[in-house]
């Protein structure tokens, strides 16, 4: 990853942990092209005419700014089921079962540097408080699926190339 994704990377998982502290729970994308624009949605983890949704308007943006890097952040759970297997929900206000973490999914996008994934993993105090952890990027292979946070943003800016 380089730098100038880096930097927006840090700033959108730092917008995101603003609003998750704050009780609130949008996706968030940052863009940046002929100029630089973030934009969210709350109803994003609703359901998945909800994430098309607001992915091809973030498409839309892109071209229209010709976004050269971009960044889609979305809190979810995580959920890790024996031998290796990952799965996500939404966050809600219920408590959470043995083999969830909250953490926010990220992907990244730069015309020039390529596609990255990863996480932000965070724990609660006993307060409610969330504790944020230092975004990971995935060293594995990942072939992410269609239901994957900016899997379609990121289709519909790799088809404008």
């Amino acid at each position: 990853m380089n730098e100038a994704t880096a930097h927006l990377l840090f700033d959108t998982v730092e917008r995101l942990e603003k609003n998750i502290v704050a009780r609130e729970c949008p996706a968030m994308v940052a863009m940046e092209g002929t100029g630089k624009i973030i934009l969210s949605d709350y109803d994003y983890l609703r359901d998945s005419a909800a994430a098309a949704a607001f992915e091809t308007r973030a498409a839309d943006k892109a071209a229209e700014i010709g976004a050269l890097r971009w960044v889609l952040a979305v809190p979810q759970v995580w959920i890790f089921t024996p031998p290796s297997t990952v799965a996500v929900r939404a966050v809600s206000n219920h408590p959470l079962r043995d083999g969830e973490q909250e953490a926010i999914t990220w992907m990244s996008f730069d015309r020039e540097d390529g596609i990255d994934y990863g996480r932000v993993a965070y724990a609660r105090r006993p307060s409610g408080e969330p504790v944020f952890e230092e975004p990971e990027i995935f060293e594995v292979g990942i072939r992410p699926r269609e239901t994957m946070p900016g899997f379609l943003l990121l289709q519909r800016c790799l088809s404008e190339e």
